[in-house]
């Protein structure tokens, strides 16, 4: 396959992700002018509800100066279980680029390896790498340098958590993960950031040990898309995991809050954070917008004008 596939953070090299985030400034402030998916049409085929996946990159399609087509898996084929294989073909010969919101990886995978165009990850049960794309150009934009930061992370051990494990095997933070007993991140990813990052990532079931001196917080919903039959059962294991003013007085002074949206206030964070002068969650929502340009012209583009 020539084509370059966004499905996992490490994906990307870290000085990839560098240049992509180097464009987003430029995007951001109003510099980039040209339109590097001029005559492009790109698909966005989603099986999961979204609305700032789905707007960050249908206006960053249209904003670059392409055409974007939303395709909803239940009005396809795909829902008469035509081969996914057959599908990926087909899409390659209609469009440009495919950003895919689904349940399965296998599903993204099988996708990726059948497509002839760039196949983006928006979000899989085991990954959602543009989001933290859009999280750490969040920091960096108020922080400037990762080396060193203490970052953590409060609940789930799900796909964005997976994303910032693979994250902190790429960039020198470190990353303390509190999550209940039981609802730990996949081993095989947790084993293999062991491997590459060595002490810079921790595993805890201690909220208070994760959030000490942090310098970000983050944290998500307790159950996910396809877990609402288990959100009531949940509550019990993750109440001591809620990001509250008590929690977050044990961080920094001028710790920032990270929350990927949509939020259950009063569940794993509070009004009072959300709000509160901490928080970066709406920066860190408008950002996906500008990183999404930048990583669409990067992978449809070959990032011809980076740097310009």
């Amino acid at each position: 396959m020539s084509q370059r596939d966004f499905l996992k953070l490490s994906d990307l090299t870290t000085s990839e992700i560098e240049a992509i985030w180097k464009r987003t400034k430029e995007y951001k402030e109003g510099q980039a002018k040209n339109k590097p998916l001029q005559g492009k049409t790109i698909g966005l085929l989603f099986e999961k509800p979204s609305t700032r996946t789905r707007l960050s990159f249908e206006v960053a399609v249209i904003q670059t100066g392409g055409h974007p087509v939303f395709i909803s898996s239940r009005d396809t084929q795909m829902s008469r279980n035509e081969p996914l294989k057959d599908t990926a073909r087909i899409l390659s010969r209609y469009l440009d680029g495919l950003v895919v919101r689904t349940f399965s990886q296998k599903t993204l995978d099988e996708l990726a390896g059948f497509s002839a165009v760039p196949v983006i990850n928006a979000l899989s049960d085991l990954y959602h790498p543009a989001q933290i794309l859009s999280d750490l150009y969040t920091i960096r934009e108020r922080k400037s340098d990762l080396q060193g930061m203490k970052i953590a992370w409060l609940g789930d051990g799900n796909n964005v958590a997976h994303s910032w494990i693979e994250a902190a095997c790429l960039f020198p933070f470190q990353l303390i993960l509190a999550c209940p007993k039981g609802f730990e991140p996949n081993e095989a990813i947790w084993e293999k950031a062991k491997k590459e990052a060595g002490e810079r990532v921790r595993l805890t079931d201690d909220p208070i040990e994760a959030v000490r001196k942090a310098q970000v917080i983050n944290t998500d919903v307790w159950a996910s898309m396809g877990q609402e039959d288990q959100a009531l059962d949940r509550i019990q294991f993750f109440q001591a995991f809620q990001l509250n003013g008590n929690l977050l007085s044990l961080a920094e002074p001028d710790c920032m809050v990270l929350h990927c949206l949509p939020a259950h206030r009063g569940e794993e964070i509070t009004d009072e954070v959300l709000e509160g002068p901490n928080s970066a969650v709406f920066d860190q929502a408008e950002n996906k917008l500008h990183v999404h340009k930048a990583l669409l012209e990067f992978l449809l583009d070959g990032g011809k004008n980076f740097g310009r």
